[in-house]
């Protein structure tokens, strides 16, 4: 309770008081997923806003091939979840496991619909998660487009060391869309420099 507090005070302009926020969190419901758990699964609408108290999510697809390719990686403080399909009820085309036992907050679409109607910071919290989401995406887009293999793990090592220490190898390299044996050349190599 008290890191979604702290979370909505970092991402507002004004502090929720106690009254206030207990009145939102009044509107989650908590939630533990064991490891190897899905949270998602592919063809499922995502029907709840999700807030990682603690533990390590990977979301992930899988291609015609039936290859997985992660999209995002989580760790506490962070929504796991799949925006669109919330937004729009459709099915998602994503898969969300649990790599560590996780416990979770969970908000409805109806319950954020009323919240943000009955509550402006409530609403403000949610546009700066967009605005910071999309910033996040756009900045990776450019990445994935433009940086060597080389860069973006610095990238990542630089903005999130924590990754490294709490997810398997296989995954980082996925996550930056390169394999496993070039995620260990560039780690090797950046041990020699």
């Amino acid at each position: 309770m008290k890191s979604l507090h702290n979370y909505f005070n970092r991402y507002t302009s004004v502090l929720i008081s106690d009254q206030e926020f207990e009145y939102i969190f009044s509107h989650f419901t908590f939630k533990k997923i064991k490891r190897k758990q899905f949270l998602l699964s592919q063809g499922e609408v995502f029907s709840h806003f999700s807030f990682l108290l603690k533990g390590a999510m990977r979301k992930y697809f899988v291609d015609d091939k039936g290859k997985e390719h992660v999209v995002n990686l989580y760790i506490e403080n962070w929504w796991p979840g799949d925006r669109e399909s919330f937004v729009l009820g459709t099915p998602s085309a994503y898969n969300i496991v649990a790599l560590e036992d996780c416990e979770l907050l969970m908000i409805s679409k109806e319950n954020t619909t009323k919240l943000c109607r009955e509550c402006p910071v409530f609403a403000k919290v949610l546009l700066k998660l967009d605005e910071k989401s999309n910033i996040a995406s756009q900045k990776r887009i450019v990445s994935n487009i433009s940086s060597s293999a080389k860069d973006r793990y610095e990238e990542l090592l630089e903005n999130y060391p924590e990754f490294l220490q709490r997810f398997p190898q296989h995954h980082i390299a996925s996550y930056l869309g390169i394999t496993k044996d070039t995620l260990s050349r560039i780690r090797k190599q950046l041990l020699k420099e």
